[in-house]
């Protein structure tokens, strides 16, 4: 989450205006290198000096090579210096420049299984804006405690440990962090707690999921946290840790904040089946930044300000960050080219707790003011191979969402919302399975019974609206027509008789009304009607 925005409220702030364009960006096309180099786990260990803004350890990248290698490629910040370099256990030469780490390998590797370990330390990027700057942000609470918040979304992992920086390739079998920190602070990360060691004036924690994870969740969080727990029963009937590591001097505030969070995930698990990480946790980091999607610690920094849905008490933040738990992490775009399916679906997801609190009028509500701010600038989907910062723009989130709204008309709530979870929830689409656009057209298609290959690629790859023509004949009757699109479409179409769902075909449709009829009132669909 780069930019921030409200939907409820119709607040966005652009990031394009502080968004350091220069910066090192994620993904993009593939190196060869690396296209024959599948990661598996990631092993951080690292030491992390507060005074002097550093880090010193090692990171362990264990992989399964398709093709023999005699050269390896791993992405790191050059803002961080290079020991040594080993692989399966005997070192090798390297260079590390333009943000690469170039192993030139003794002798040949053959392809299975290998073990990359690299040293390192150094001072990692501190980030100017966080969360829409990436890097290290360190500071103090109020108390004065140290505080340190890592974000990485843009710019990747490679922010603070070699990687693989690319979101075509997650580690299958998870990460560890092993992370020392002075003694009186804690640390949080994603996974369940292993185990925790106090030695002199430090402590270490041993953070470990065994998921396939995104790299830029593969980080952790350090300050003055008191652990507030409780249980949550999923919808599949299991008990699920729920942990929020708050600062001390807001302790008691979590109880609260925990209680909407309970909320939020019932309505979220109603749409889009069981929470991803039942099987480690649901975890909260309060940060001093905004907040962020980090895999089963989600980073919240909203100060515990809420506004109201339904009556209660209710934090937008939160709720689309612990959205991101599905859109994002559970289901992954392949290529940043996708990322509305992370932005744009989350988005919706957003609307959906309006629609379960308020009603489905607040929910078309939502979706009118929402329109307002659609910039229409560039296609959500540029092509493939697309870098994080070439892809991200607002239109990811509120076009995105957008879509999703007028998916759900033309599918209707019996196809949609089954579809919906059933994508959330299909093996073939989730955890290592990542996806792309096409595979989202394909799945809803199967769905509706019909292609909406036509719908994706016009509202997803192009900036038009839709065109709809309304000519007026003799008799009270009027000619509608879809002009620019290639498929048959329903219209809610308001008539002297009142609102009537109508499906239009490609050769248009003719009506009778005593007025002049009002397509689309409910704002369905983005378009212009042109009257003639």
């Amino acid at each position: 989450m780069k930019k921030l925005f409200k939907i409820g409220a119709v607040v966005f702030v652009i990031s394009a205006l502080f968004f350091n364009v220069s910066a090192q960006t994620s993904g993009g096309k593939l190196k060869p290198e690396q296209a024959i180099m599948d990661v598996r786990h990631y092993t951080v260990a690292l030491n992390v000096n507060f005074d002097q803004k550093s880090i010193n350890g090692s990171t362990i990248i264990d992989v399964i090579m398709e093709k023999p290698a005699k050269v390896l490629l791993l992405d790191l910040l050059d803002s961080l210096q290079v020991s040594a370099v080993s692989v399966n256990g005997k070192n090798q030469p390297f260079e590390h420049k333009n943000n690469l780490i170039t192993i030139n390998l003794n002798k040949e590797l053959p392809a299975g299984k290998a073990s990359i370990k690299v040293l390192y330390r150094g001072k990692p990027r501190i980030a100017k804006r966080p969360p829409w700057d990436d890097g290290f942000t360190w500071t103090r609470d109020s108390t004065g405690h140290p505080w340190l918040a890592i974000t990485a979304e843009g710019t990747g992992g490679k922010i603070y440990y070699p990687c693989k920086d690319h979101p075509s390739d997650e580690p299958n079998e998870g990460a560890d962090l092993i992370i020392t920190v002075p003694k009186d602070l804690v640390v949080a990360g994603p996974g369940l707690l292993k185990g925790t060691s106090k030695k002199g004036n430090t402590a270490t924690y041993h953070w470990k999921t065994n998921y396939s994870i995104n790299n830029y969740s593969i980080v952790f969080n350090a300050g003055d946290y008191k652990v507030v727990s409780r249980t949550y029963k999923s919808v599949a009937g299991n008990i699920v840790p729920v942990q929020f590591y708050v600062l001390n001097e807001h302790a008691d505030k979590a109880p609260h904040l925990l209680d909407m969070l309970v909320k939020i995930i019932q309505s979220k698990e109603k749409y889009f089946g069981e929470y991803p990480w039942a099987k480690e946790k649901i975890g909260i980091a309060e940060t001093p930044h905004l907040g962020m999607e980090h895999q089963s610690m989600n980073a919240y920094g909203n100060k515990f300000r809420y506004t109201k849905l339904g009556g209660q008490d209710f934090d937008w933040l939160m709720t689309h960050e612990f959205g991101h738990e599905w859109w994002g992490n559970k289901v992954t775009a392949k290529d940043w080219a996708d990322y509305w399916i992370h932005e744009g679906i989350d988005t919706y997801a957003d609307a959906l707790i309006t629609l379960d609190f308020e009603g489905k009028q607040a929910y078309i509500n939502r979706f009118k003011k929402s329109a307002l701010n659609i910039q229409n600038k560039q296609p959500l989907v540029l092509g493939k191979d697309i870098d994080e910062e070439s892809a991200y723009n607002n239109d990811i989130y509120v076009k995105g969402g957008y879509f999703m709204h007028t998916l759900h008309y033309v599918l209707g709530d019996s196809t949609f919302f089954p579809a919906l979870k059933g994508f959330a929830t299909d093996p073939m689409h989730t955890y290592s399975n990542l996806s792309v656009t096409d595979d989202v057209e394909q799945y809803f298609s199967k769905a509706y019974g019909h292609s909406l290959k036509p719908l994706f690629n016009f509202y997803l790859r192009t900036t038009n609206k839709l065109e709809v023509s309304v000519k007026q004949r003799p008799g009270d009757k009027y000619f509608i027509k879809l002009q620019n699109i290639d498929m048959d479409l329903p219209l809610d179409i308001t008539t002297d008789e009142g609102v009537k769902r109508i499906t239009i075909p490609q050769q248009g449709i003719s009506i009778s009304s005593k007025q002049l009829p009002v397509i689309d009132a409910d704002g369905w669909y983005l378009k212009k009607v042109i009257y003639e």
